[in-house]
Parts: structure tokens; C-alpha cells; sequence
């Protein structure tokens, strides 16, 4: 039976179980920043998070070990979501009485507790939003803490307390631990709130849409009176969670009844710009650098959010058209000549594709090549094995890695990669099989075109390909 602890106890020593998470990671940082005694252990570690503890000086312990908890001694424990039931130093934590909390529960309480939190929810878009978002506040003169599931490009790192009232927290909808299941931004004790989009993902978690719209439903129901809920009003979902707010509403979107709207959108290969109309008819001209309809919706909704806290807007329009996006979204890693290597984080079938189109809208004259690594938790199932069918229509060419770890999803209910590859060739495109990055690469490196733009889709390291695509792209360009 988990043990409850005493919250009043100031802790000194804070141990991370499963460090390297980007949420765990940046929480690491936070404590150390407020003066903790910080450690963590970790099965693995990759960029960027691992190259952020490394400049914090945390030491990553490698491996689950109960006598690295020995050695550590800690005060208090917190245990990611990753972490299963069985791990040893879980087990270890439980059956000694050691005092612990989940991620999101420590987040609230030595964090959230005394600020004015800012929570950007939604399936899509929350990590970008909250990027935009921070830059709005300080291009202000805001110092706002934050907490991102990314890594923004002008900060590189994805956290910082800063000073003032208002604290960016990234919303998670996913669970906090195996312990506590129920959704992260549960914890985060909102002031106001932006929610982006809402649909099924996180298979593994949630058994229907409708258990994902109830714990939205739920956080609109924490927002105070004073507060602000701020929701895309193209989703029907995201305006039936915005019933359950006690505070005032404000929607944007595409549609005409919304309360902010976007006119003449333009998307170049630096910028993206349109209008963003405001209630009684205000229009403030937005510029971003972020490809993209769904960039811009996001950029609109930072707006409507900074509007009704009274921000200067000359501020906002300017932390929006300085900031420059996400590590992993949509991110140059690379050129070779006029060919293009961009890393994006795009999973879900809505995210691939709309990643797909902006970035042909941003390169409108080599091929767009995407290159699917398809590694979540959710879409190494089954549920989405026909959508994605339909997320390639913007590339002219696809190669499908193998699901890596398969058994990671349950048997009978696992995705085929050689299954979407034969329904992108019923479609009319030109789809391939590979078992790894190394076959993608000596593929791609015997068959390329001058202008490509290749667009690595994953949520993981996927065996360093973009480097790998980069070197093999380099030396073949020179033959």
C-alpha cells in the first residue's frame, strides 16, 4: 500500500526515478534551481534532456538499482510515469516507507502552489503553444516560471522559476504514475488555461474518447472564478469541456462564431502571417515563424489568452514573431546543398499530417519525404492502423520503419508498418518497408533529388538517423 507523506516537511534531498523523462528532467532542474540536493536514475538518456542534466551537473545513474537509493539517501522520491509497479527502486521506495510523490504532484505543490499558473492543454499543440505563449509574456517584460515538454530553441532547456506571478505549465493529459491514474494536469492548479484540441490518443491509458473528455472535463472544473479559459472552438469536444469552467470563456478558431478569428493566413518559407480579429472587431496583423494553419491557430490563441490579461499587445505581437519554435518541431537539423533534414515530433495520424502540409506549404518546390517511426505507446497499436493511410497525402514519398519493440503493445492489437506502407501504394504513393534507420539511410543515399526535404517523424532518438541522413547525404552528394 503506497504511504501518504507529510507535505509540511521541507525536503532537502529529492531523488528522480526515471530522471531523463523531458517533464522529469525539467522537474530536476527546477528543484536544483531552488536549491535541492538533486539525483535520478534512468534506463537510458538521449538529447536534448541528456545534455541538459549534464550542464545542470545531476548525475544520471544508470540502471534501476535499490542501493543507488542507498546511497543517495533521499529525503523524498518522485517517481515518473514511466515507471512501472515492479521496478526495483519502486519497489524498494514502497516497502521501506520512503516518502514519495508523482511528477505532476510535485510540480503543484513546490511550484504552482504561491504562482498564477498559465496551463496549456489539448492533444496537439501543447508544447508549441506554451513556447509562444512564454515569448509572449517576456517580449511583456514578464518573467514567468515554466515548464515545457520541449526544449525552445532561444532557451535550451525547457524550465526556469523566474519571477512574478505567472508560472507557463505545459498540460499533460497523460498519467501521472502507476500509482496515481489520473491525468497530470489534474495537479497543476490552474489560473487560466488554454485548451488546444481534443481527441482520442494515449491508447494505452484511456479506453474511449470519452475517458480522455472527462478528465477535461475535470480541468476545465478547477479553473477559479477569476480565471480565464481560453478554447479552440473548431472542436466540439473542447467547447463541451468548456461547460464545466466556473470562469469566463473566450474561443478562437477558423469558424465564424468564434471570438477570435483568423483572416488572410500566409504561410512563406520564413514566416507565417495573418489577422487576428478580435471581439468588437479589433485586428492585430500576427507574424510567426512557424509553418502552418494549425501554428497559426496556436499563435491566436497566446493572443486571446494575453488580451484577457491585460498584456500589452504590441508586446505579445512581437514575443510571437521572435520566438522561434521547439527543438523537434518542425527543427532544420540540417542542409545538404538545397536538401533539407527536419526532425518533428508528429505521432498522432492529425499531427503527421498537418506537420506534412505546412511544411509543403513551406516548401513548395522539392519533395517532401517523410520518414515514419512509428514508437508511441499508441501507435504501435492497432487503433489508428487506417488513419495514418490518410496522413501522407502532403509527401511524395514515404519510407515506414518497422514498430520498434512491438511487444510493447498487446498481442492481436499491434500496429503493421507493411500494412500502411501497402495502403499508401493502393493510394497512388510511393511507400517503403525498411527494418531500421541504417536501411532508410543507404536507400535514401542511393536515390535522392536535388530540393528534397526530409521530414524524420518520431518521438524518440530513432537510432540517431538525422545525423546518419545528413553524413551518408554529404558524402553521397560529392561522389
Amino acid at each position: 500500500m503506497e504511504q501518504k507523506i507529510d507535505r509540511s516537511v521541507e525536503k532537502t534531498r529529492v531523488y528522480l526515478l526515471g530522471i531523463c523523462g523531458t517533464g522529469m528532467a525539467a522537474l530536476a532542474g527546477l528543484l536544483k534551481e531552488q536549491g535541492f540536493l538533486v539525483g535520478g536514475s534512468d534506463s537510458g538518456c538521449y538529447p536534448p534532456m541528456d545534455g541538459v542534466l549534464e550542464n545542470l551537473g545531476i548525475e544520471i545513474l544508470k540502471g534501476y538499482r535499490p542501493q543507488n537509493l542507498e546511497t543517495f539517501q533521499p529525503d523524498l522520491v518522485v517517481i515518473g510515469n514511466v515507471i512501472r509497479r515492479d521496478n526495483p527502486e519502486a519497489r524498494f521506495v514502497i516497502e521501506n516507507q520512503m516518502p514519495y510523490m508523482s511528477f505532476p504532484e510535485a510540480m503543484g505543490h513546490f511550484f504552482l502552489s504561491k504562482k498564477k499558473p498559465l496551463v496549456v492543454a489539448g492533444t496537439h499543440g501543447k508544447t508549441t503553444t506554451s513556447t509562444l505563449l512564454l515569448s509572449a509574456l517576456e517580449a511583456c517584460g514578464e518573467m514567468p516560471g515554466f515548464m515545457i515538454g520541449g526544449v525552445p530553441v532561444q532557451k535550451e532547456r525547457g524550465f526556469g522559476i523566474g519571477k512574478g506571478e505567472w508560472f507557463v505549465v505545459e498540460g499533460d493529459e497523460y498519467d501521472s504514475s502507476f500509482f496515481q491514474k489520473v491525468s497530470k494536469f489534474l495537479f497543476y492548479r490552474p489560473f487560466s488555461a488554454i485548451i488546444t484540441s481534443l481527441e482520442f490518443d494515449h491508447a494505452d491509458i484511456f479506453a474511449s474518447l470519452d475517458d480522455i473528455k472527462a478528465s477535461f472535463n475535470k480541468f476545465a472544473s478547477l479553473l477559479p472564478k477569476e480565471g480565464v479559459l481560453v478554447a479552440c472552438s473548431d472542436w466540439k469536444d473542447v467547447m463541451d469541456a468548456a461547460t464545466y469552467a466556473n470562469c469566463p470563456v473566450i474561443t478562437y478558431g477558423m469558424n465564424e462564431n468564434a471570438h477570435w478569428q483568423i483572416r488572410s493566413l500566409k504561410t512563406g518559407e520564413e514566416t507565417t502571417t495573418f489577422k487576428a480579429i478580435g471581439p468588437d472587431g479589433r485586428t492585430h496583423k500576427v507574424s510567426i515563424s512557424l509553418p502552418g494553419r494549425h501554428n497559426a491557430l496556436n499563435a491566436l490563441s497566446v493572443v486571446a489568452l494575453c488580451d484577457t490579461l491585460g498584456l500589452n499587445m504590441d508586446g505579445v505581437l512581437k514575443g510571437l514573431r521572435e520566438c522561434k519554435g521547439v527543438k523537434r518541431r518542425q527543427e532544420v537539423r540540417g542542409k545538404v546543398g538545397d536538401m533539407v533534414v527536419i526532425d518533428d515530433f508528429a505521432h498522432h495520424p492529425r499531427a503527421v499530417r498537418e506537420t506534412l502540409e505546412a511544411l509543403r506549404e513551406r516548401f513548395k518546390k522539392g519533395r517532401i519525404v517523410a520518414i515514419f517511426e512509428p514508437r508511441t505507446n499508441t501507435s504501435r497499436r492497432a487503433i489508428f492502423q487506417k488513419r495514418y493511410a490518410n496522413s501522407f497525402g502532403a509527401a511524395d514519398k514515404i519510407y515506414v520503419r518497422q514498430v520498434p519493440d512491438p511487444d510493447k503493445a498487446p498481442e492481436g492489437d499491434r500496429f503493421s508498418s507493411e500494412r500502411l506502407v501497402l495502403d499508401l501504394k493502393a493510394r497512388g504513393k510511393e511507400a517503403i518497408f525498411c527494418q531500421n534507420a541504417g536501411e532508410i539511410v543507404e536507400r535514401i543515399t542511393r536515390d535522392f533529388s536535388p530540393g528534397d526535404v526530409f521530414v524524420v517523424l518520431s518521438n524518440g532518438p530513432f537510432e540517431n538517423i538525422h545525423q546518419r541522413l545528413l553524413e551518408g547525404l554529404k558524402k553521397a552528394a560529392n561522389k
